[in-house]
């Protein structure tokens, strides 16, 4: 057997795999090293997470080999692999709702004394992984009342509490905020420090300049080129990835707009984990919230849209006094849609067709009285799904085979198609690419500029900072401050820590479900 102390942790040698229609993965090679952080990065699609599946054996490979510790692999076979060394945090979360934290996090793992799960061992290990990684939740907290962060986390714990000494991390960090972040990247320096691999796929470039030793770039499923993390800058990383095609940036919001009238209006808004003394968006306007994880900022959203209920408040639609929409269903009637943070689980439906997610809830329309086909399902979607990007092509295709950017453009779509007057996105930019935020973006100030509203939020303070009209930063459940265009990430994180500090200081430790 080959001393792993003297092997590459992982030895790819022109892997491939295709589906129907596409090659994801054409003769792909890759060596990382012990003791390294190895970038890849790419657009949605270049072949990163369809690489780390075959390598975690996920998904078998049509050709080439995997050695994981000079050891050869079989594709296909995921016990085989994770007995090799690999463990894998993959984009979308692997989280067992109805089970509790530590269940989750010793997931297959938990010790046993006697033919009994021990449960005192099982404590110990929960309590060192969640001291390690920075978490504070129970571990008796049932997963799927957690935030998507919060979850996040817990996988990031799992992989730890493996003990395995080759670590893929797929979007690790996209649910994260700073502080978190931070976190995880200590984590990651103590594993290149004993000696253990990290494979590390982020479209967070900077993240990727400042953890990674070494940095591949993917496209169209091939290899383009590997260099040390030193010798790539963010520009030289985008021009890699786009093949030379230059990026229009989207310029910052302008400070000073000027706004329609009021379209939705807030007031004395109580509801779990949420209060909010008044709030009010004018059309053509776009509010972001910015906070830390925990803050308050998706359980908000959701309850303006009618997805968790109330205990009090006050809503006007463009002036005129409603009834609180008791579900996003009413929502929808008073002109009010979300796009959630998880779209996969949340927002789309990803066995059917791409046009049929687009059309969800308007079939009648779509279908013009007709049988529902997915012809004329595709010809009512094509003009929405044009107005976002999305290639009219791939309406015929299923949700679930999209990118993650595809995934988000399928969602607004099929809000640009019907009368939406407020649109509330929650993480609308989480694990896509530098080209597919562009287009999000750019979708979203052409939305204000139809005259609608659009309230915000995102873990990138720095997104959040340059897209808004204006910031709201929220903590607690509360709107803490209130800033103009043009605010820095500064001023948010000031605001976000005095208020964490006031309320650490009057109130008992968190519990961490708040998202």
């Amino acid at each position: 057997m080959t001393d792993i102390h003297e092997a590459p942790a992982l030895v790819v040698r022109e892997l491939s795999k295709s589906y129907p229609g596409v090659r994801a993965v054409n003769g792909v090679s890759l060596r990382v090293d012990a003791g390294r952080v190895h970038g890849l990065v790419g657009e949605n699609g270049a072949g990163k997470s369809t690489l780390m599946k075959m390598i975690a054996g996920a998904v078998p490979q049509d050709s080439g080999s995997i050695e994981v510790w000079g050891e050869p692999v079989a594709g296909g076979d995921p016990k085989r692999a994770s007995a090799a060394g690999v463990a894998t945090i993959y984009q979308e979360l692997t989280i067992v709702p109805d089970l509790s934290a530590l269940s989750n996090v010793l997931l297959g793992r938990l010790p046993r004394r006697f033919g009994f799960i021990d449960r005192r061992r099982a404590l110990v290990q929960y309590r060192a992984a969640a001291e390690t990684v920075g978490v504070s939740t129970p571990p008796g907290a049932r997963a799927g009342g957690l935030s998507t962060a919060s979850q996040q986390l817990l996988e990031i714990m799992r992989a730890l509490v493996s003990g395995r000494r080759l670590v893929q991390m797929d979007e690790p960090t996209a649910s994260l905020g700073p502080e978190d972040i931070e976190r995880l990247h200590t984590v990651i320096r103590g594993l290149r420090s004993n000696g253990c691999a990290v494979v590390y796929v982020s479209h967070d470039l900077d993240a990727v300049l400042e953890i990674c030793d070494t940095v591949t770039v993917l496209r169209e499923g091939t290899v383009v080129e590997t260099r040390e993390a030193s010798a790539w800058t963010k520009a030289s990383l985008i021009r890699a990835m786009l093949g030379g095609v230059v990026l229009d940036e989207v310029a910052p919001v302008r400070a000073g707009r000027v706004f329609g009238d009021p379209v939705l209006g807030l007031r004395g808004v109580r509801a779990p984990g949420v209060a909010l003394d008044a709030l009010e968006l004018r059309a053509g306007e776009i509010v972001g919230l910015a906070g830390l994880v925990g803050s308050g900022r998706t359980r908000l959203l959701r309850a303006i849209a009618g997805a968790d209920p109330v205990d009090a408040g006050e809503m006007a639609v463009e002036g005129r006094g409603v009834r609180w929409p008791g579900s996003p269903t009413a929502a929808t009637r008073l002109g009010i849609a979300l796009a959630p943070e998880d779209r996969k689980a949340q927002g789309l439906v990803l066995h059917q067709p791409a046009a049929w997610n687009v059309a969800l809830g308007r079939f009648g329309a779509a279908a013009r009285g007709r049988a529902v086909r997915i012809g004329r399902l595709a010809a009512w979607a094509r003009p929405g799904a044009s107005a976002v990007g999305f290639s009219s092509d791939r309406l015929r295709g299923a949700a679930g085979e999209l990118s993650g950017g595809n995934q988000q453009k399928l969602v607004l779509a099929r809000w640009l198609s019907r009368p939406v007057k407020c649109l509330l996105l929650d993480e609308p930019t989480r694990g896509i690419d530098i080209g597919a935020k562009a287009q999000i973006f750019e979708t979203t100030r052409r939305i204000a500029a139809e005259g609608r509203a659009v309230i915000w939020s995102s873990s990138d303070l720095e997104e959040v900072v340059t897209h808004s009209d204006r910031i709201l930063v929220v903590a607690g459940g509360r709107v803490v401050a209130e800033l103009p265009a043009g605010a820095s990430v500064h001023d948010v994180l000031e605001h976000s820590f005095a208020a964490t500090r006031r309320s650490r200081a009057t109130t008992p430790e968190s519990n961490g479900v708040a998202a």
